[in-house]
């Protein structure tokens, strides 16, 4: 009998709707795990997941079977409801519409994991959208600036 085995290594970046700064490092402490989580039942095994008060990174194993874009809908939809149990405060909370998915090579796994966990650090020198421009520069992803901040 034939197996279908595939091995896509993806990194997530999604930012909370408007860049608002409601993920606070406490609240970050308990949504990192969270999404962890939604990934790994989704059949997608994180890696790596981190970020900061107005977006967050993931580093998943993309399952065979899901496209990123169901990927990105499940995590999106179960952590916002997620969010908005954590008291009044999040009762507006949304994501961006939109994400970036890039793809990432077996062997930058470490570089990608250390730079995810290292973005408390990376952001006292860059904002969201600087690092999210050099990711589409770097990946060339064409877009249009009116459409990539929703």
């Amino acid at each position: 009998m034939s197996q279908s085995l595939s091995r896509i290594l993806v990194h997530l970046v999604f930012s909370t709707k408007n860049r608002e700064r409601f993920l606070t490092p406490e609240l970050g402490n308990e949504l990192h795990p969270y999404l962890a989580t939604v990934l790994r039942e989704d059949g997608c095994p994180a890696l790596e997941v981190g970020g900061v008060e107005d977006h967050v990174h993931l580093l998943f194993g993309l399952s065979r079977t899901r496209t990123v874009a169901q990927v990105v809908e499940t995590v999106k939809t179960s952590s916002s409801k997620w969010i908005k149990t954590k008291g009044s405060g999040f009762a507006e909370f949304h994501w961006q519409a939109g994400y970036g998915a890039f793809s990432v090579g077996q062997s930058n796994v470490d570089a990608v994991a250390r730079y995810i966990q290292d973005q408390a650090e990376h952001h006292r020198k860059t904002t969201f959208q600087k690092e999210y421009r050099r990711f589409l520069k770097l990946y060339q992803v064409p877009y249009d600036e009116k459409y990539v901040w929703d």
